[in-house]
């Protein structure tokens, strides 16, 4: 190869490499401004291209809609008329709750009365939280309000166990130390599309004997019913039943010295309904 040769194809490779060298100085400054311009718009590519405060409302609208909802349902359980020769009687349980998944604001109340008045009621104000996709822990306030003005602490579960088996157990300690506990379960039986027999059972207990609220230790009282509705619309069904109730131990013994009996057996009439 002659000098001439050489020294032109030397030439042509660093003018090659120089070029080469150039353009990796370009490519690099070009991602490093990339890479700074997003840093400034944050980790959304969108905000490089539209106001950055309007794509923030937009994704927290998505968050939001996609799970991030806030709900509210007030569900009226029991609602029904008890038919007495003694008198007749009337029985309500129902609570309402406002949140998301996770957390929720509960209110609940329940009781009973006659022709003479309310003979029993309470509300509860609880702070629900989901800690497992079936199960709520629920901690809050109940107070009585008939026949005595007891307020209790009150910390309890709200779940859903297999076979579809509602179940709900609470313990209350009143400013009085007195410490009960009480345990519901009941289970829908679906007959029709729209005929459902749902047998319910709840029990009281108590750590103590407290002639005050006349009530004993132990279990103190059970109701079993059983009630067969039809649903007009799933969210309003009337329906019939029986409900059996008993009293147990020094409870029995202090409603036997107030002229009442310790156990009943009541046919009931009422509503069940949801919005």
């Amino acid at each position: 190869m002659s000098r001439a040769a050489f020294t032109a194809l030397a030439t042509l490779a660093l003018a090659t490499t120089s070029l080469a060298q150039e353009a990796g100085h370009v490519h690099e400054g070009a991602h490093a401004q990339e890479s700074a311009q997003m840093q400034e718009v944050g980790d959304y590519a969108a905000d490089r291209y539209f106001d950055p405060k309007a794509m923030a409302h937009a994704r927290e609208m998505m968050r939001a809609e996609m799970g991030d909802m806030r709900f509210s349902k007030v569900m009226l359980n029991i609602a029904e008329y008890l038919p007495d020769p003694k008198g007749d009687g009337y029985r309500w349980a129902g609570q309402a709750w406002f949140g998301g998944d996770i957390h929720r604001l509960v209110l609940r109340s329940e009781g009973e009365g006659g022709s003479d008045g309310v003979d029993s009621a309470d509300v509860q104000a609880l702070y629900s939280r989901a800690v497992s996709r079936y199960t709520d822990l629920q901690l809050g306030i109940r107070q009585g309000i008939e026949p005595h003005g007891r307020t209790y602490a009150s910390l309890g579960v709200q779940m859903l166990v297999p076979y579809w088996l509602d179940v709900e157990g609470a313990a209350f300690l009143s400013t009085h130390g007195e410490l009960l506990a009480r345990l519901e379960g009941s289970y829908d039986i679906r007959l029709l599309q729209r005929l459902v027999l749902q047998p319910r059972v709840e029990l009281n207990l108590a750590a103590q004997d407290t002639a005050a609220t006349r009530t004993g230790s132990g279990l103190s009282t059970a109701e079993a019913g059983l009630r067969l509705r039809y649903e007009i619309r799933r969210e309003f069904a009337p329906y019939v039943g029986v409900s059996w109730e008993r009293r147990f131990g020094s409870t029995a013994d202090y409603w036997r010295v107030a002229g009442e009996g310790s156990r009943s057996t009541t046919f009931v009439a009422g509503l069940r309904a949801w919005f």
